[in-house]
């Protein structure tokens, strides 16, 4: 199980967006789908699920957050037929970012947002298959535009299991914006691929909770130690969530969160659910307290 799950918010569609996307890809199933009650958003579908293998999970809590291009998924085909298959799929009620074509980078590429504002990027990956079908990618935009080598580096400092792999600058004149260093730069965190690039172009948006990662910890000391790391915007600090210096979300949970949230009786979710809601950086052993009835 990987320890860094993306996860997707969504105003009321969640289940319906990962049932369209497990039509895509192969070796992809539902793992649960339960309903929490009681939250700010009202009663809120969480689901699980893998794409090509690959941990997810979506939420339906209300139109709060929106996706934009600051986090895509990279989705490495092995042949121009599967770029084309997944275009059309996507295509259905979605927005085109960059033209499917020939790029510099790739023999076939295309870059689209699909009917949910999901971003996509779609690659034929000659000489067979990375290890990782589905890759987030991180677009450092706005105020964090030209700070994808400061992040990169620190991310992989922060956790275990990581790595710089490759890096690479845009030519002189490629980049609109004069903050726009580094076009591609992949990395792996906790053994888990991400690619991350400078916007080269001036826009408005950036990172929001929308699009977060979710880190999975086994215990408190683990919790805290990124919660201290990573935490930069106190107001932004609730239920597992927190925002980085360069506005990117996380959620920093116990691993056996999902357990206690989908295994549960009825009563011992809403006590769990109760606990949290109140809490900013979780206390495991108040949660366990929680599901226990001990409280």
């Amino acid at each position: 199980m990987r320890k860094i799950v993306p996860h997707l918010w969504y105003d009321k569609e969640a289940k319906e967006a990962a049932l369209f996307y497990l039509t895509m890809f192969e070796d992809s199933r539902v793992i649960h789908v339960n309903t929490i009650s009681g939250t700010p958003s009202g009663d809120s579908e969480i689901v699980s699920f893998e794409l090509a293998g690959q941990s997810f999970m979506a939420i339906s809590a209300g139109p709060y957050f929106k996706f934009n291009p600051a986090i895509s998924l990279m989705v490495a085909c092995d042949s121009v037929e599967e770029v084309d298959a997944l275009w059309k799929s996507l295509a259905e009620g979605g927005s085109v970012l960059m033209a499917l074509g020939e790029y510099p980078f790739s023999k076939w590429y295309g870059w689209i947002q699909d009917r949910y504002g999901l971003s996509w990027q779609l690659m034929l990956v000659e000489g067979g298959m990375t290890s990782q079908k589905i890759t987030p990618n991180l677009l450092f935009s706005g105020d964090a535009c030209g700070r994808t080598e400061e992040a990169v580096k620190y991310y992989t400092n922060i956790f275990p299991n990581s790595d710089i792999h490759f890096f690479s600058k845009y030519g002189e004149g490629e980049a609109k914006s004069s903050k726009a260093i580094f076009n591609y730069v992949a990395f792996k965190l906790l053994g888990m691929e991400f690619s991350a690039m400078d916007n080269g172009y001036d826009v408005e948006f950036g990172f929001n909770e929308a699009f977060s990662l979710m880190v999975q910890c086994e215990d408190q000391a683990e919790i805290d130690d990124y919660w201290e790391k990573l935490s930069a915007v106190p107001e932004a600090e609730q239920c597992g969530w927190l925002k980085d210096r360069f506005g990117l979300s996380w959620q920093i949970v116990p691993a056996n969160m999902n357990e206690m949230m989908t295994k549960g009786s009825k009563e011992e979710v809403q006590r769990v659910t109760d606990a949290f809601l109140k809490m900013k950086k979780f206390d495991i052993e108040a949660l366990k307290r929680a599901y226990n009835g001990d409280v």
